[in-house]
């Protein structure tokens, strides 16, 4: 540890370090090839949208491991070109309990689940790229 970078700032900067090379991988990542960890995720790399807030959301969509890869292509795409939210997020092996272990999630995040308007639009993207059965899901219950 060096005297002119405190304690704290050094595992901010270990802890984005690791989550960009995440990143990196993330991008040419198929759902199904891992398992090691949970999530594969996607950001947003177009257009103004704001920060998440403590009232983010998702809208979900379940889907089984057969189709997960080329869904994920889809909503990994439509994430990055700023047609979503500020992220989105695949499943890669099943929640710990969960009832079909075949079963994957895709997770479209919203930056506020007050904002009504910005919910209907990622919706309304969803919906016109094919996607039926969408649950949105607020981070907090009110």
């Amino acid at each position: 540890m060096t005297e002119d970078r405190p304690t704290e700032n050094m595992d901010l900067d270990l802890i984005q370090m690791v989550q960009q090379a995440r990143m990196l991988h993330d991008e040419s990542a198929r759902p199904s090839d891992y398992a090691a960890v949970y999530w594969i995720e996607a950001k947003r790399e177009s257009g103004d949208y704001p920060a998440p807030t403590a009232n983010a959301g998702e809208w979900r969509i379940r889907l089984t491991i057969e189709t997960v890869d080329a869904v994920w292509d889809v909503v990994k795409r439509a994430t990055a070109a700023g047609r979503l939210g500020y992220k989105s997020k695949v499943s890669t092996r099943p929640a710990a309990g969960q009832a079909d272990p075949d079963e994957r999630l895709i997770c479209a995040r919203t930056y506020d689940a007050a904002d009504q308007k910005d919910i209907e639009r990622v919706k309304r993207a969803l919906l016109d790229a094919g996607f039926t059965g969408l649950e949105y899901v607020a981070d907090k219950s009110s």
